[in-house]
């Protein structure tokens, strides 16, 4: 080894100090990573017991395995129902999302045009707005109209309060994307809708997964809107089937604890299939070049 190569090595002390950093920051997010995945695991642990081992073993694993809560509070729960209604409207108000605010966003990063600015303002504007506090107007509007109980009264309020988010991450994305791959697509015969196609949407493919997780979550857990807007029980989506296991008398905690682990399932499936891209639309933007 020459002497230029050793004079770029670290000091000894330097080396173990770096060792030592790097096994306490391993520990750090371990013991994080542990604190995280506690409450999932409590979850379905708890999901196989009874209400008495509930109440004498919070903590520890079942005495007795009762695989019949998984299968009462499927059935008592009407959850196959329910969670094909949450698929559909879940399903169909995120691909409208995307489609409607991929556009939007592609429009607004890409293309300059008169009242641009007031255009963004009044999108990133519905950002600002409490959703909650739209319940009473959005039902009075739904009942005038019809709408109430049906798939759209929860699909079209999902698709346009998600929006405001998914334009502003389409925009900080497709900004980043250099113009000229556009220049040289169109001097190759591609048209607008060509190079979106073609082009911008698989390049935007991390910030897009981002948002389909993001808004997958909200939707699929979403309770209040269900609750206001749906009424009969073949409509009903997995929240408002969930909370048919508790009472003002009592709650049966097996079964409980057994809906809500089939309610999650779907959620963690689907993160774990788009895990990669999230991390990726996560980090985007952050390093320029």
């Amino acid at each position: 080894m020459d002497k230029a190569t050793v004079a770029y090595l670290p000091h000894p002390g330097k080396r173990l100090a770096l060792r030592v950093s790097s096994v306490v920051v391993k520990a750090l997010l371990t013991l994080y990573a542990l604190l995280t995945l506690y409450p999932l695991y409590w979850l379905f642990i708890s999901a196989f017991k009874t209400n008495q081992d509930f109440f004498n073993r919070p903590y520890g694993l079942p005495a007795q395995w009762m695989k019949e809560n998984i299968v009462r509070a499927w059935d008592l729960g009407n959850m196959g129902r329910a969670m094909l209604n949450s698929t559909l409207v879940t399903v169909t108000a995120v691909i409208l999302t995307l489609v409607l605010g991929v556009l939007a966003g592609y429009v607004l990063s890409r293309f300059q045009f008169r009242l641009k600015k007031w255009v963004m303002f009044v999108f990133l504007l519905g950002m600002l707005i409490p959703i909650h506090s739209t319940l009473v107007p959005l039902f009075l509007v739904m009942m005038k109209i019809g709408m109430l109980d049906t798939y759209w009264a929860l699909i079209l309020p999902y698709t346009a309060f998600e929006l405001s988010i998914t334009i502003f991450l389409s925009i900080a994305y497709m900004s980043s994307i250099p113009r000229e791959i556009e220049e040289a697509a169109l001097i190759d015969g591609n048209g607008w809708w060509g190079i979106f196609v073609r082009m911008i949407v698989p390049l935007t493919t991390p910030v897009i997964s981002t948002i389909a997780i993001l808004a997958f979550l909200r939707f699929w857990n979403d309770f209040s809107f269900a609750l206001v807007f749906i009424n009969s029980q073949e409509l009903k989506t997995l929240p408002l089937s969930l909370s048919l296991f508790s009472d003002g008398f009592g709650t049966d905690y097996g079964l409980t604890m057994g809906a809500m682990a089939i309610a999650v399932l779907p959620t963690l499936v689907v993160y774990l299939i788009l895990q990669e891209q999230v991390m990726k639309g996560m980090v985007a933007g952050s390093v320029k070049g």
